[in-house]
């Protein structure tokens, strides 16, 4: 029998990684995709849905590809055909989406089928029967769509009935337990891998509203705007203007480096003080509060009246310097603008 080939969505979570792993020890040549978006889905995370894959690969000798879902993952986001979560999480149009995009690559290097790390019952939304079936029925694999993990308890797919595969090297895992796998990982010798309570950044209420925000007040916003959603504390200074402050020095940098033409660029100069950027369409006001709200994150905050600078974003030699003295802001004022 030739060796069989798959391609295998890759988060470098547990699951995921398993699956690989299963398929592996039965000769099964595997190349894994790991798909990267602006919300969290990226190699510099430690999210299940973010964490680096190559550690495992490296580990288990198996290569992976990393493809960016760009703005098709984005419309999903904004539109999902099948909803979203308890959040911004639309997770079966995800799912659709990558599969869909794997099934591409599947193509293009002649692989004979798909597999994921999908177990039945695990997830709420999207591991349930019915929406695995969805998935099955919509994601374009037209039965090539293998989960190893669970792939005993669910129905014989097209790898199976052409022999390529066999049904006893598959798994019958079901439920949201991860004790089954924690002992295929030992088995396997997978020492680390992330926590799964740690997922998709769709799924954190406080960064939903972010999301809903930029897409409610900003219809041309770009990657840099997605970006400026993982950082710093943020306010909503007018429809159309936001401003981000920095939490500490990791993420002032962040914000210098993400600033664009015509960005304001607010802080209190010898002082302990965060960098706080104003993005928009802007009222002498809007300034003078984002100074005050700039001015309250500083060490400064106590002081009746503090100075604050402000600089345009145009040029690296720029004079568009200025300093405002305000009263830095209360908790009443926060509240007011807190996205």
């Amino acid at each position: 029998m030739r060796t069989p080939k798959a391609i295998a969505l890759f988060s470098g979570g547990l699951d995921s990684t398993l699956a690989i792993l299963v398929m592996a020890r039965h000769g099964v040549e595997v190349e894994a995709i790991k798909f990267l978006t602006h919300f969290g889905c990226d190699i510099s995370d430690s999210s299940s849905c973010g964490s680096n894959p190559f550690p495992a690969a490296e580990k288990f000798g198996f290569n992976v590809k990393l493809s960016h879902l760009g703005w098709k993952f984005v419309d999903i986001v904004k539109s999902p055909k099948y909803g979203h979560g308890k959040n911004m999480n639309p997770c079966i149009d995800c799912r659709l989406l990558m599969l869909r995009e794997a099934g591409v690559y599947r193509e293009i290097v002649g692989a004979d089928f798909v597999i994921t790390g999908e177990v039945v019952g695990q997830r709420p939304k999207s591991q349930m029967r019915p929406t695995m079936n969805l998935v099955d029925r919509e994601c374009g694999l037209e039965g090539r769509l293998v989960r190893p993990l669970s792939g005993r308890i669910l129905p014989p797919t097209i790898p199976e009935k052409e022999g390529l595969i066999k049904r006893e090297w598959l798994l019958d895992i079901n439920g949201r337990s991860r004790h089954r796998q924690m002992e295929l990982a030992a088995e396997f010798g997978l020492e680390t891998y992330p926590s799964p309570a740690a997922g998709c950044l769709l799924t954190d209420q406080y960064y939903s509203k972010k999301v809903r925000d930029l897409f409610s007040h900003e219809s041309d916003f770009d990657f840099n705007d997605l970006n400026l959603l993982n950082i710093g504390r943020q306010f909503r200074i007018n429809d159309r203007a936001k401003l981000i402050v920095g939490r500490n020095e990791s993420e002032n940098d962040a914000i210098a480096g993400l600033a664009k033409i015509d960005d304001l660029l607010f802080e209190v100069k010898n002082a302990g003080s965060p960098i706080a950027l104003l993005r928009g369409q802007l009222a002498e006001t809007d300034i003078e509060a984002a100074a005050s709200i700039t001015a309250r994150f500083s060490d400064r905050k106590y002081q009746d009246l503090v100075s604050v600078d402000i600089q345009k974003v145009d040029s690296p030699d720029n004079n568009n310097g200025r300093k405002v003295t305000v009263k830095p802001a209360d908790d009443s004022m926060l509240g007011k603008f807190r996205i």
